[in-house]
């Protein structure tokens, strides 16, 4: 049985569809992204696929034709996920990341990942820093959560260097084959 997740975001309150940091950008995915994006998925699939159940398998360029067509015209996406790419200087798809509506009032997700070509040099960890303070700026949220597994020890380091709180360890399912099935919930709250 599914629950149901009341959001934490009025309709019309939104994030910013574009993000500058210096050499990064931040912008809503466009539809001149899908083979960009298809690329460094396709580049990643053995670094994604130890933690990403939706790179179980070799993504198609078939599925990020539907994952555009499900982004869809809205912002947020139907699914209430407001969806970035990661960009830098030259334009190169650097990662993605995301603020999730879906783990209930007051509160929003952010989950991330980054192309392999680019990881340790703090990619990840900057854009994270920048969409939590924005998520923690906007009406009605109190804090923002990453949730990953205990294993990914990389993921939990953001979270970690970012001042995220970890609420708890608990099993979830494993989904993705590095996964241990412990899955960790880390919190930053609004001062």
């Amino acid at each position: 049985m599914d629950i149901e997740v009341s959001p934490a975001l009025s309709p019309g309150i939104t994030p910013p569809q574009r993000i500058e940091l210096g050499d990064l950008l931040l912008r809503r995915w466009a539809p001149a992204d899908l083979i960009p994006r298809f690329e460094a998925i396709t580049a990643s699939f053995d670094h994604l696929h130890q933690w990403m159940d939706w790179a179980a398998h070799p993504i198609t360029l078939e599925q990020q034709r539907e994952f555009d067509a499900a982004m869809g015209a809205s912002w947020p996406s139907a699914s209430g996920s407001f969806n970035y790419g990661i960009f830098d200087t030259a334009g190169t798809v650097l990662g993605a990341i995301g603020i999730h509506d879906r783990v209930g009032p007051r509160m929003l997700e952010i989950g991330y990942w980054c192309h392999v070509d680019h990881t340790g040099r703090g990619v990840i960890t900057r854009s994270a820093a920048e969409l939590t303070r924005i998520a923690l700026h906007l009406p009605g949220v109190d804090h923002v959560e990453i949730h990953c597994d205990a294993a990914n020890t990389r993921s939990a380091a953001v979270a970690e260097r970012l001042g995220y709180r970890l609420e708890r360890i608990a099993p979830r399912p494993k989904l993705a084959p590095a996964e241990s099935g412990q899955g960790m919930w880390w919190v930053k709250t609004a001062r």
